[in-house]
């Protein structure tokens, strides 16, 4: 699907859920999860920029700006992780659909997200947010 046609979906949830009498949100089902997705980032951004821009609405504790292998330059999306997981709502109904640098990003939850694989250059912090996850822990 089109991103920006992804974008005016999430847009649209949002608004049904504001003209619907139910306790109940879409973003329920994102629960157990602190991570989201952003696209369609200006390639000029730095993971720096991205927290930045995403500590508005609560504490990263783990950035993914994906990047080529081969250049090392950013493809304009990734994932971050936040401390607390309803932060994700705030970014997700806040910045979605935003112009950033004149480019409309897009913003959405991410259920079961998949760290990439073992680098020999992620730091020690980042090994051991792998191990244990991120956001909320189930008893």
């Amino acid at each position: 699907m089109n991103p920006l046609t992804n974008v005016k979906n999430i847009k649209k949830l949002g608004e049904q859920e504001l003209l619907r009498e139910s306790t109940s949100s879409w973003h329920d089902q994102y629960k157990d999860s602190a991570w989201i997705f952003f696209g369609g980032l200006s390639y000029d951004l730095t993971e720096g920029d991205v927290i930045t821009i995403f500590s508005q609405y609560g504490e990263p504790v783990n950035i993914n700006l994906v990047r080529d292998k081969d250049t090392g330059k950013q493809k304009g999306y990734g994932f971050l992780c936040y401390e607390d997981q309803r932060s994700t709502t705030l970014a997700v109904d806040n910045l979605n659909g935003v112009k950033i640098l004149g480019r409309t990003i897009r913003v959405d939850h991410v259920s079961n997200y998949k760290a990439p694989k073992d680098s020999k250059r992620i730091d020690d912090v980042t090994k051991k947010l792998r191990i244990e996850g991120c956001g909320p822990k189930k008893n």
